[in-house]
């Protein structure tokens, strides 16, 4: 079943996960993107300000993207998105998390100049298992509405 903008109203959409994130996946994600010594380095983690091993924000928000993919994007009859309204790492995302995303429907609106989509603002949370918030990211994405509904 294809996801329409009408099967997003605003409030809680889901949750999904879990994803466990392994060690060598940070590292093989610093090393490749964000070669910064909190990423690659147990010792310079240690003594940074986040006092340990910890993945990039970028890593933690390619990891949300996929689970967005995974939980509902793909289904979706979706457009693409302009972008990324705010996005904020709140918490290290550390070695052996296992990562939830709740995922709620800020707003839903028509398109006034392309009456056959509509607009969805979704604001993402990633936890990890104790329940912390690792990173919130809010997005509008694109979708078809149904045949008709314009």
């Amino acid at each position: 079943m294809t996801l329409t903008f009408e099967d997003f109203p605003p409030g809680r959409f889901g949750t999904f996960g879990p994803r466990h994130v392994t060690r060598d996946e940070i590292l093989a994600f610093a090393a490749e993107f964000d070669p910064q010594p909190m990423h690659l380095d147990e010792e310079a983690a240690a003594k940074s300000m986040l006092r340990g091993l910890s993945g990039s924000g970028w890593h933690l928000c390619s990891l949300m993207m996929r689970m967005m993919a995974d939980g509902f994007i793909t289904r979706a009859a979706s457009l693409g998105s302009p972008g990324v309204d705010e996005v904020r790492w709140l918490s290290p995302l550390r070695p052996d998390d296992d990562l939830m995303l709740d995922v709620d429907v800020v707003e839903a609106r028509a398109s006034k100049s392309r009456p056959e989509l509509g607009i969805v603002k979704f604001k993402c949370t990633v936890r990890n298992a104790k329940g912390e918030a690792l990173a919130e990211m809010t997005s509008p994405i694109l979708i078809k509405r149904r045949e008709g509904a314009a």
